[in-house]
């Protein structure tokens, strides 16, 4: 599902001039607009603090300088950007130590130009998108710290959520789009998108990454026979 809106602003980050430039045009050609580059992290934690992009698209590996330090540094700059990794690299040591550092997506450059767009938009409009398998990786180590966190001790009392924003959480715990959660419960996906920013608000949570997370560690997101 492509998703479409107002006016996306684009920060492009990679150290390779020609993989950066021809990404910035790509995107610029299909509706994005891309209102800067840089090349590595201190650049781009410097950039994004001026210019302020809805969406930071960037490699995490920047020569000398740590894609993760970059996702950290502009983070905790200008909280409000949703950072989209696009890299080479699909190793689980470099999945977990983006998302971990804040990322909401990761793709691999392997990703062709209509995927790469969709991914953008998906990003800035609050969904966390993944290359194909890549979603399962991150939900697995929620699991497992889901699991510690069970052995420190029980998680807090739970926010008041509807039946369905419950049922639609269960869900989004286990990794669906929104059309699949549609055609799941014979729902419409902007229904779904409506339940799912509410339960956001409701947790004061900012995306569904955090939101599976959560699922994960109040049991919410195991099996359920019937479904």
């Amino acid at each position: 599902m492509t998703v479409t809106g107002p006016e996306i602003t684009v920060m492009v980050v990679d150290d390779h001039p020609l993989w950066r430039d021809g990404v910035a045009r790509e995107l610029g050609e299909r509706g994005l607009r891309v209102v800067a580059t840089a090349p590595d992290a201190p650049a781009a934690v410097r950039i994004a603090t001026t210019v302020r992009p809805a969406v930071v698209l960037m490699d995490l590996n920047l020569g000398a300088s740590s894609g993760v330090s970059a996702i950290e540094g502009i983070l905790a700059a200008v909280p409000g950007t949703r950072i989209l990794v696009l890299s080479a690299s699909g190793e689980q040591r470099d999945v977990l130590a983006a998302v971990k550092a804040g990322a909401n997506g990761y793709l691999v450059k392997s990703a062709g130009v209509t995927e790469l767009v969709d991914a953008v938009r998906r990003t800035a409009a609050g969904a966390a998108v993944y290359t194909p398998g890549l979603a399962g990786l991150v939900l697995g180590e929620y699991r497992r710290l889901a699991g510690v966190s069970a052995g420190a001790g029980a998680a807090g009392p739970t926010p008041r959520l509807t039946e369905r924003e419950t049922e639609v959480l269960r869900f989004v715990a286990k990794g669906l789009t929104s059309r699949q959660i549609a055609d799941r419960l014979v729902l419409s996906p902007r229904t779904v998108e409506t339940h799912v920013q509410n339960t956001l608000r409701k947790l004061q949570l900012h995306n569904r990454v955090e939101l599976a997370r959560y699922a994960i560690e109040r049991g919410l997101a195991a099996d359920d026979p019937d479904r």
